[in-house]
C-alpha cells in the first residue's frame, strides 16, 4: 500500500476494539469477532486492534497475533486494521512482523517500556520500527516517549511514518509540532495528527480549531450511537448537540473514568457487557471497576441514548 493511500485512508471515527476473555481468563475469538462485526456495522473508519484499550500489554504474542488476523478477517478490507505495537524495540520489531503476518494495514506503536528515552533514542526506535517490515507507523505520544516539534518534523520525514496520536494533550506543544512539520515538509500534507486522549470528545473541540478532527473513541466500543451522533454534530458544527452531549454524558463520563485505576480499559470493558456481549472481564494487573460505579455507567447510557435527538442520529 502507499504512503498517501493509507493515510487517506484514515478517516471517520476511529474503533478501538476491546480483547474478549472467557471465564477461565483465556482469549474469546468468538466473541471478538462479535464486537468487531458490530463496531464495523456501525461505520467507523479504521480498526485499531490490540491497542490501549484491548490490553495489548496483557497479551501473549500468539494471543495478539490472532486477534489481528482476527480484525483483518472481519474487515474483510472494508477499512484499514491497525495493530499496536510496544515494549522495547527488539520486541516491538517482533511483535510488528507478527502484525504483518497476520495481514495488518499498519501500525500504531505504542511508548517503548519503562525506560523514559531522549529524542535520538526515540529516533532509533521508531526508525528501527520502521525497517521491521513494510507496514506503515503512526507513533503514539504519551507517557514516556513525548516528542519535540524537531523530532517529530525529522519522523515525518521518512514515508514510512505516516501520522502522530497526541495522548499527551498539550495543545501548545501540539500546535508548535504542526507547525514544524509543515514546515519543514511542505510537500507532505497527508501527514495525520490523531488525538489520542482518553475519552477524546471532551477535548475533540479544542482539537479541531487546531484541524486535528481525527480521534480514538472508546465510547465507540459500547455506544457506537452516541459516539456517532456527537462526532457528526462536531463535523457540522452543530454547537448545540455537541455541548448536550458534552455536558449530559462526555463530562459526567470522564469524572466516572477518573474515579478508578484503569477505568480507561475496565470501564469500556463493562459498557460492552451491559451492552448485551459478554467480553470477559480485563486480565490483571488491571482490576473490574466498582459494582456501583458499573451502576452509575449503566444510568449515563441511558442518559446518552435519550440525548441524542433522533431526528440527526447516524
Amino acid at each position: 500500500m502507499t504512503d498517501a493511500g493509507l493515510a487517506a485512508r484514515l478517516e471517520g471515527l476511529l474503533f478501538f476494539p476491546v480483547t474478549p476473555f472467557d471465564a477461565a481468563g483465556a482469549l474469546n475469538l468468538d466473541a471478538y469477532r462479535a464486537h468487531l462485526r458490530a463496531g464495523l456495522d456501525a461505520g467507523p473508519g479504521a480498526v485499531f486492534a490490540a491497542c490501549g484499550t484491548g490490553e495489548f500489554h496483557a497479551l501473549t504474542p500468539d494471543e495478539y497475533q490472532r486477534c489481528v488476523a482476527t480484525a483483518v478477517e472481519v474487515a474483510a478490507g472494508a477499512v484499514p486494521v491497525i495493530a499496536g505495537v510496544g515494549y522495547g524495540t527488539a520486541v516491538a520489531a517482533d511483535f510488528a512482523r507478527r502484525a504483518e503476518a497476520a495481514g495488518a494495514d499498519g501500525l500504531l506503536v505504542l511508548p517503548p517500556y519503562l525506560v523514559k528515552a531522549g529524542q535520538r533514542g526515540l529516533l532509533r526506535h521508531y526508525t528501527a520500527l520502521a525497517d521491521a517490515t513494510g507496514l506503515q507507523l503512526i507513533v503514539y505520544q504519551r507517557d514516556n516517549a513525548i516528542l519535540t516539534p524537531e523530532t517529530v518534523a525529522r519522523l515525518a520525514g521518512d514515508p514510512r511514518i505516516i501520522g502522530l496520536k497526541d495522548g499527551v494533550g498539550d495543545l501548545d506543544l501540539l500546535q508548535r509540532v504542526i507547525s514544524a512539520v509543515r514546515t519543514a515538509h511542505p510537500d507532505r500534507p497527508e501527514f495525520r495528527y490523531f488525538n489520542g486522549l482518553p475519552t477524546a470528545e471532551l477535548t475533540g473541540p479544542a482539537y479541531r480549531g487546531l484541524g486535528v478532527t481525527l480521534y480514538s473513541s472508546a465510547v465507540f466500543c459500547f455506544v457506537p450511537e452516541i459516539a456517532l451522533a456527537f462526532h457528526a454534530a462536531l463535523g457540522r458544527d452543530d454547537h448545540a448537540t455537541v455541548r448536550r452531549l458534552l455536558d449530559g454524558f462526555y463530562r459526567p463520563l470522564v469524572e466516572l473514568r477518573d474515579r478508578g485505576s484503569g477505568y480507561a480499559v475496565s470501564l469500556v470493558k463493562a459498557g460492552v457487557r451491559l451492552r448485551g456481549l459478554d467480553v470477559g472481564e480485563v486480565r490483571a494487573p488491571l482490576a473490574e471497576p466498582e459494582p456501583a460505579h458499573v451502576a452509575e455507567l449503566a444510568a449515563l447510557i441511558d442518559t446518552g441514548l435519550k440525548l441524542i435527538d433522533p431526528e440527526v442520529t447516524p
